[in-house]
């Protein structure tokens, strides 16, 4: 429902309030939410986001995410929580906090900043709320609703926030909804400014990036003629905006960078990729390439792009100019020679995809498809040599185990190619499939082998 619902934000602190009531927590636990409570419900509501996978699990825009939040807590008074900052799949505008450290950017929020500072400044703003308490303050406020009331307003917000469903289901109107949606105070947005745009000078950013995000968000509601989420969930932007020009003008006038971290660009790249279909990319992309021919970011990714829509011959030639402009970028020499491998080009796909792990060892893609080249080529004992170590860093992984097994059969070792099958089946959930290769793995080793009982082991616990 969050990614294609631009309201769902607002009902966040709602439900932690509801996953705090049902979860068994005593009445009087509201009147003095303790920092074990917002540890344990942040967790919770994580765990829910997670669980319907509405996070996004790229481990490059992540870490991106993670290394420009810490920078701004080096930099803050830290509450006794331990941070982590996640992305959310959504196109929606909006980036919010949550109980227990946890802070959430939205894709479209990300795509929309032009630069670094604006991101570290809305990073700045959510972790100041965190370390002002301001949603254990909600959540004592809360106290003057009662628990019907709070089921019945997050059930309307659930429903989608408006028609007459939702008022029939929550038996008040939605604008009784919305006044229930304990949102920050004026007072609050205003602390997390102040402590925020500190941060963020302290950080070594310019805090006019905070200003201008905020100025960013009003031409974008303006051109859009949609309310932004972040608006929704951060209110008295005119004031916020003032008071942030006044404290720049007085107390933050030193300036600072608009830029630290770097790659930026790429980041909006592969996010571009993975949250929008490729005929809407293609448009984007293309129209970038006839203002800047010459971006790398823009290259890469309208050749993903164009890969995935079938147009091989132009994205060949997209991803070598972009590897002409920038011969040492891992991700670019990764995802054009995955390119070449679907193509059955593999002594070209094993230059590019050789050079890409040298560049970035820890790629599990790169070296993935680099082993999958090798098993193609036929060179086996660097492919099986590859495919272990995966097993190791991504023992999860169902494409490791089918490797595998591929490998082991063709080098001859049918009990390690069953064995790997039984596993990959496994993994699967096809039960058995993955019988079937397992008793056929346990033919070819002696009964006091011991790879015979770790087999075993593996069928008893398939049969129970």
């Amino acid at each position: 429902m969050l990614p294609g619902n631009h309201r769902a934000p607002k009902w966040v602190l709602l439900f932690f309030l509801l996953v705090m009531l049902a979860g068994g927590m005593p009445r009087t636990a509201l009147a003095s939410f303790t920092i074990e409570d917002e540890n344990k419900l942040g967790k919770e509501f994580y765990d829910k986001l997670e669980k319907g996978n509405f996070i996004l699990k790229n481990e490059r825009a992540n870490t991106f995410l993670t290394f420009l939040g810490e920078r701004i807590l080096a930099h803050s008074d830290k509450a006794p929580f331990a941070f982590k900052f996640s992305i959310i799949r959504s196109s929606a505008i909006n980036a919010f906090a949550t109980p227990g450290g946890y802070v959430y950017v939205n894709q479209g929020l990300i795509n929309l900043v032009e630069n670094e500072g604006q991101l570290a400044g809305v990073l700045a703003h959510e972790i100041a709320h965190i370390n002002g308490r301001h949603i254990a303050e909600i959540v004592d406020r809360s106290q003057k609703i009662n628990i019907s009331t709070l089921a019945a307003v997050l059930a309307g917000a659930l429903l989608g926030g408006g028609g007459e469903l939702t008022a029939a289901v929550t038996g008040f109107s939605v604008a009784a909804a919305t006044s229930l949606s304990l949102k920050y105070s004026r007072q609050q947005e205003e602390s997390a400014d102040r402590m925020g745009l500190a941060y963020l000078v302290a950080a070594g950013y310019d805090g006019k990036s905070m200003l201008d995000f905020l100025k960013i968000m009003r031409n974008y509601e303006y051109y859009s003629n949609t309310i932004p989420s972040y608006f929704l969930t951060h209110p008295g932007t005119d004031e916020r905006s003032r008071y942030i020009d006044a404290l720049l003008q007085t107390t933050h006038r030193q300036g600072g960078a608009d830029q630290i971290i770097g790659n930026l660009r790429r980041i909006q790249t592969i996010l571009l990729l993975d949250g929008k279909p490729p005929d809407a990319n293609i448009r984007h992309f293309l129209k970038a390439l006839k203002d800047h021919p010459d971006d790398t970011d823009v290259l890469y990714g309208l050749a993903v792009t164009e890969e995935k829509l079938g147009m091989v011959t132009e994205s060949l030639e997209h991803f070598r100019k972009a590897v002409r402009l920038a011969p040492d970028d891992p991700e670019i020499l990764r995802d054009m020679g995955i390119t070449l491998f679907k193509l059955g080009r593999f002594d070209e796909a094993r230059k590019n995809l050789r050079r890409a792990t040298e560049l970035q060892r820890n790629d599990l893609n790169a070296n993935l498809y680099l082993g999958k080249t090798l098993l193609a080529l036929g060179d086996m004992q660097n492919a099986l040599r590859l495919f272990k170590e995966l097993e190791e860093r991504r023992p999860d992984d169902p494409e490791i185990y089918y490797n595998l097994a591929m490998a082991y059969g063709k080098t001859g070792g049918a009990g390690d190619s069953h064995y790997y099958f039984g596993l990959y089946f496994k993994k699967k959930g096809k039960v058995e499939s993955a019988l079937f290769h397992f008793k056929a793995a346990l033919k070819e080793f002696s009964q006091n082998h011991p790879k015979a009982k770790e087999i075993q082991k593996e069928i008893d616990s398939l049969i129970r």
